[in-house]
């Protein structure tokens, strides 16, 4: 019961941290060009957005473990608000520096919302990790219809300063967060243990396939649904000529595609195991970039997209059941803490990438350099597959000896 109640209660605020994040995506790089001196420095809060939760992204994943899951997410909601008041104050008095600086802040209050699913993971035994990370996820689908309507409804809301009140919005949301959060039943903060106690030696841990093939399979799934789905709406609108709206209308229902199979994600691990589940989310990462080359209607950057989201949802939760299956209950800090600097690390490299990349090869080129490493990654898994059978097939042998 306890169990459920976490999960139900980290569902919603998964939900609500998404919509906050939904809403800075949709009026980030709006309100960052009413304020440049120069367009070109537009997405440059949007960036430090970015750059925040890939600074962050390990340091939280220590303190949550260090301070305990339940105040510690309380912390990173309220490190969002407060990001959020600042940003709405840089808006007011026309501060781009200000506003940037409280994007960077607000990136790195996500990095804490990045831990829910592996709170969800450890609160649940073995066999249900995958339903319970697949809830956890599942919260994001109300995010992508939620946040950029809020965005969109308060934008005006403070007369003579646009998307003030989007911003103030996100203070809201966050206490929302904080009060949901705060009747979580969460494990408390770890004791600092002497090495001996800290279960394997980290360089032992970062060689152990169960340990690095997620990790890098998670890498390769975020940072590709990353690199095309930033690229899609400059794409779309600049060099296709699309209009605005369905860009954004496109973008909607790929963030509608990476949460809503959560639904249904956790029976499909649970059933045919996390290593098919996260090559059946690379195979769509590779039809969604053939989807991409194969035309530039709208329909066709429709198609590509949703193929990317479901694709990125099979991929990141397969992923993140098989680490969480890695690693003993006295490594959980550490190992989180490495995925998620690396899996965020590369996202942001992404992120950066793809509008360079866009501007300088083009968007063909964008899928096309997006199937070799989807490719790299689903031979990775054949690999590490390959080899779990033949150690258990020893065990089974010597067993019976």
């Amino acid at each position: 019961m306890a169990n459920m109640r976490n999960i139900f209660l980290l569902s919603g605020a998964q939900a609500v941290a998404g919509s906050s994040q939904g809403m800075v995506m949709a009026v980030g790089a709006l309100a960052g060009v009413s304020m440049a001196v120069d367009p070109a420095f537009a997405t440059v809060p949007t960036t430090a957005m970015i750059i925040g939760v890939a600074l962050m992204a390990g340091p939280a994943a220590l303190i949550l473990h260090r301070l305990g899951r339940t105040r510690g997410f309380v912390l990173g909601a309220g490190i969002a608000g407060t990001g959020g008041l600042i940003a709405a104050l840089g808006l007011y008095i026309h501060n781009f520096i200000l506003f940037s600086a409280a994007m960077l802040l607000i990136g790195a209050a996500g990095a804490f919302g990045q831990q829910y699913r592996f709170a969800a993971a450890d609160s649940a035994p073995d066999k249900g990790k995958a339903r319970a990370i697949s809830w956890v996820m599942f919260g994001g689908v109300l995010a992508g219809f939620l946040g950029p309507r809020l965005a969109a409804m308060t934008a005006e809301a403070v007369p003579g300063a646009p998307y003030t009140g989007s911003f103030l919005g996100l203070v809201g949301l966050s206490l929302v967060a904080m009060l949901m959060l705060s009747f979580t039943r969460l494990p408390g903060g770890e004791p600092k243990r002497s090495r001996s106690e800290q279960g394997r030696p980290f360089a032992e841990l970062i060689s152990t396939p169960d340990i690095f093939v997620p990790i890098l399979t998670g890498m390769a799934s975020f940072a590709l649904m990353t690199f095309v789905m930033v690229a899609a709406p400059l794409a779309m609108v600049h060099l296709c000529g699309h209009a605005p709206a369905d860009a954004a209308n496109a973008i909607q229902w790929h963030i509608v595609a990476m949460f809503a199979p959560s639904f249904v994600t956790g029976a499909i691990v649970g059933r045919i195991g996390p290593h098919l589940t996260i090559a059946i989310g690379l195979l769509l990462i590779i039809a969604a970039a053939g989807t991409a080359l194969s035309g530039t209607t709208t329909l066709h950057f429709e198609a590509s997209l949703v193929l990317l989201g479901v694709g990125w949802n099979f991929g990141f939760i397969g992923s993140t059941v098989m680490l969480s299956q890695a690693y003993r209950p006295e490594e959980g800090a550490r190992v989180q803490a490495l995925n998620e600097q690396m899996v965020f690390g590369v996202n942001a490299v992404a992120s950066i990438g793809a509008g360079v990349l866009l501007n300088l090869l083009g968007w063909e080129a964008i899928n096309l350099l997006a199937m070799p490493i989807a490719v790299a990654a689903i031979l990775l898994l054949a690999w590490s597959d390959l080899r779990g059978r033949g150690l258990r097939s020893k065990k089974a042998a010597l067993a019976s000896d």
